[in-house]
């Protein structure tokens, strides 16, 4: 399994970045290249002013087309992801429209407050929905305050679990048993259900 983590993170160390190295190692990917942003942003801008991007922002877009499946984390900024985050992948989008096309992507982000953890599912997974990847049911969002408290590692394991399983084809969802009445011809047409109520004698 070959994941790429795309990290928004600014600073140095980055807590953005941790959260996705957390997240790839739970996945136990045979894999994993990170895409730091911050490295790509001059490049990032080039793109919407000349139209091309640059060498290294070229292999960025090459490595995510390529990956199994990626892992993606960005600072809360505004109530929402960073507009390096959001660069990036319009300008990745622009080069290739298909790029996340059916691909399993699993949303993270960071921030200063337990607040913003609605940002996963009011930002995050509509922008992934509309690049047409498939979005890990479960995101994770990491706090100030939930670094090393009880909760953060169950998420985790379960975020990652599910982007393996979305990465290897199983859905991780037990098949509905079969019943008698899912098969048209065993269904009792109304009138006789409808007879079959009325008193007798």
């Amino acid at each position: 399994m070959r994941l790429v983590v795309v990290s928004a993170g600014l600073s140095v160390p980055s807590s953005t970045r941790l959260l996705g190295d957390r997240l790839a190692a739970a996945t136990g990917a045979d894999e994993v290249r990170v895409v730091e942003l911050r490295d790509l942003a001059v490049g990032i801008a080039h793109t919407f002013t000349n139209g091309f991007p640059g060498p290294d922002l070229s292999a960025a877009f090459e490595a995510v087309a390529a990956a199994d499946g990626l892992i993606v984390v960005t600072p809360v900024f505004s109530a929402s992801y960073s507009g390096l985050f959001k660069s990036f992948f319009d300008a990745l989008s622009g080069s290739d429209p298909e790029a996340l096309g059916g691909k399993p992507v699993l949303i993270a982000a960071t921030g200063g407050s337990a607040r913003h953890s609605l940002v996963l599912d009011h930002a995050l997974r509509p922008l992934f929905s509309y690049l047409k990847a498939v979005v890990v049911p479960t995101g994770v969002y990491a706090a100030a305050e939930d670094w090393g408290a009880e909760g953060l590692d169950a998420r985790i394991g379960r975020a990652a679990g599910e982007l393996a399983a979305l990465v290897s084809g199983a859905s991780g969802t037990p098949a509905r048993p079969a019943r008698k009445a899912d098969t048209f011809e065993d269904v009792m047409p109304f009138e006789e259900r409808l007879a079959g109520l009325r008193p007798t004698g």
